[in-house]
């Protein structure tokens, strides 16, 4: 995945872990990458059939309540902690990337690597999805894409047609701010791998903190508002974990961490989580406050904020070690599921649409047809882009 800049560490000397190869990548690394980017094709296909959320096409009829109750866990759950997770894997790699290229370097290739790709989707992918693709199978009262494209493109409504890239678009703003804080301060930070692990009570603190921007951030824009494409009301949880990912490269936590910390923290996220989710929309559904739960100064969107917070850092520290301990092996399959990754968080929007809308005729339960639509869309876009994206040499290099 070309937007997150890997790079290899030396084994910790830590013994509560199995040790990397000196020098090797760091697999389990490349391992958590494809598999948020599933996640993301997941969640996608999870947002077509509950119409929970913002995506090209949803299926009608909308599910009932009982449906919706289930799709909206899994998505809260999924929203709760795979993106973030992607900012701190890329906070993690964009020290080593800086240190080794200097800042005019590494913006070029910041700028190549993430700002070509968004670029592309925005003048390629999006238009043809929303004029044509949706025009002629779903909607044919739309503006056909030859005359779309021009008022699309002059009236800067392709500024915010960046659809999943927005991730690659805020990680372009997010390492330029990186570059010019280096960049003015006086002397490099340094690296500290004998630094102190974090604390239960650091992790707490950290919830506590995440939790209240987005209490506060909510009040303003809630959820499903966004600006530039871009859905602020999860931007203090990128942005934290993005500069906690920077801090753990410096500190080396990742290959540090103890298990039995990491893991205590995931069991307490998918125990307490659960419950505390169930006790939530229980209570909000009898009080018939559901229209306060996406933002304002209401106790329901303060109780949602404070627990993604929460279940977020659990997670995040569980899979960690986790795919650390268990899954810190680069197979032929893991490895092309690795290196193709990022092309596929690219091309999956018109691949998944175009199956969701061919399955319209299937008489299935939405739960079935959203699997299929999981699969099928994650297996498609891999192959889409092994066999046609990256035999491309131009777009090799950005994908």
């Amino acid at each position: 995945m070309t937007d997150l800049e890997f790079a290899s560490r030396q084994p910790s000397k830590n013994p509560g872990f199995t040790a990397v190869a000196g020098g090797a990548r760091l697999a389990f690394v490349d391992n958590l990458r494809w598999v948020m980017i599933v996640f993301v094709v997941s969640m996608h296909a999870a947002v077509t059939y509950s119409h929970l959320g913002s995506w090209y096409f949803m299926e009608d009829p909308k599910p009932g309540q009982a449906m919706t109750a289930v799709f909206a866990t899994y998505q809260v759950f999924l929203q709760a902690f795979f993106m973030g997770f992607l900012f701190l894997i890329a906070g993690y790699f964009v020290p080593g990337a800086f240190d080794r290229k200097g800042l005019a370097r590494f913006l070029r290739d910041r700028a190549i690597r993430l700002g070509i790709p968004t670029l592309l989707f925005m003048l390629t992918i999006q238009p043809v999805t929303v004029y044509w693709l949706l025009r002629v199978f779903a909607d044919p009262d739309r503006t056909p894409l030859a005359r779309a494209y021009w008022p699309y493109l002059s009236s800067g409504r392709f500024l915010s047609g960046s659809g999943p890239m927005w991730f690659t678009f805020a990680l372009l703003g997010f390492s330029l701010v990186y570059g010019l804080v280096r960049r003015l301060r006086r002397t490099p930070p340094g690296d500290q791998p004998d630094a102190p692990l974090p604390t239960h009570r650091q992790v707490v603190g950290l919830a506590l903190v995440m939790g209240l921007c987005g209490f506060l951030v909510r009040i303003v824009q809630p959820m499903g508002t966004s600006v530039l494409n871009m859905q602020l009301c999860f931007f203090s949880q990128y942005i934290l974990l993005f500069v906690v990912g920077v801090r753990a490269w410096h500190r080396d936590w990742l290959l540090r961490l103890p298990y039995r910390f990491g893991m205590r923290w995931f069991t307490l996220a998918l125990t307490w989580g659960s419950l505390g989710w169930l006790a939530f929309i229980v209570t909000v559904s009898l009080t018939h406050r559901e229209p306060e739960v996406g933002g304002g100064l209401t106790w329901p969107s303060a109780v949602l904020s404070f627990w993604e917070a929460f279940f977020c850092l659990g997670v995040c520290l569980g899979l960690t070690v986790w795919f650390r301990e268990k899954f810190n092996r680069r197979s032929r399959l893991t490895g092309w599921l690795s290196d193709h990754s990022f092309s596929v968080y690219f091309i999956h929007t018109p691949i998944l649409v175009a199956i969701t809308l061919a399955l319209r005729p299937f008489a299935a339960p939405k739960p079935v047809k959203f699997l299929l639509a999981t699969l099928l869309g994650a297996s498609l876009s891999y192959l889409v882009a092994a066999l046609i994206l990256r035999r491309i040499p131009v777009l090799k290099r950005v994908l």
